[in-house]
């Protein structure tokens, strides 16, 4: 196993106003994360010009669909901070063509980066999105909808538990997770391909596994981060919990005044 360090330590830190210093455009966002070394394939970074982020926020947080924090979407879940994203879809490493799953869709924004990658250039990927939450999955479903990648088939989004996977369509190229769970579930790693890759957070850590064959995995960790708890079961609420209006906690770089740290080689 190899522990890599992210930049900074990510840590929770509250606030009712906006931190200072932060993009108001999705191009000065794009810029940023370019220039600090989180954006760096030239799929993923035109995947982040194509797919706005504003399209997948709450009308309530529109003004700050562009900032470098996450952003509450309902029942307790949020929709993630772009560098984090922009991190973690690096570290996937997606390609045209390929199946990939995503446990937690939230609001559908990281699925449709993903669809805009796998087709690329006209290839036939597709995404499959678990979210246990049936109205945000209804949500992802209609806001990625309006990118046309669900009447195309290319993403098809499921409200069941995330800890199981998706057998009917495994095995997959790629698989990533936007929660954090206590250790990698086993039948996660049987649902990935020999030759794929999976990244998901661990606690606070972010970690990466290669399939090299049937029991053996290549390990990396980058420490620093911070996420909502992967939880089983299915949820079928249909009203949010705890509303999208307040931003009392927001996942930011180490320190309080918006700024990001520069990612090194």
């Amino acid at each position: 196993m190899v522990e890599s360090r992210s930049p900074k330590p990510l840590m929770w830190v509250r606030f009712l106003l906006p931190p200072p210093m932060q993009p108001h455009t999705k191009e000065g966002l794009i810029t940023l994360l370019i220039e600090d070394g989180y954006l760096r394939s030239p799929l993923i970074v035109n995947a982040f010009t194509q797919v706005d982020r504003k399209d997948f926020v709450p009308a309530e947080a529109a003004e700050q669909a562009y900032a470098n924090h996450p952003l509450p979407i309902g029942f307790g879940q949020t929709i993630s901070q772009p560098l984090t994203v922009a991190f973690m879809l690096e570290l996937l490493s997606p390609q045209p063509g390929e199946k990939i799953l995503e446990i937690g869709a939230g609001s559908g924004w990281q699925a449709a980066l993903l669809a805009k990658i796998a087709t690329d250039g006209g290839a036939a990927g597709k995404v499959f999105a678990i979210e246990r939450v049936a109205a945000l999955a209804k949500l992802a479903e209609e806001n990625i909808a309006r990118c046309g990648y669900v009447d195309s088939g290319t993403v098809q989004v499921i409200n069941k538990d995330g800890k199981l996977g998706h057998s009917a369509e495994a095995p997959f190229d790629k698989i990533i997770a936007a929660a954090a769970a206590e250790a990698i579930p086993p039948v996660w790693k049987t649902q990935l391909k020999i030759g794929g890759r999976l990244v998901a957070p661990v606690g606070r850590n972010i970690v990466v596994l290669d399939k090299k064959s049937q029991k053996e995995f290549e390990e990396r960790r980058y420490f620093g981060f911070s996420f909502v708890p992967l939880l089983g079961g299915v949820d079928k609420a249909k009203a949010p919990l705890d509303g999208v209006k307040g931003f009392d906690t927001m996942e930011l770089t180490n320190g309080s005044d918006g700024k990001i740290p520069r990612r090194t080689p």
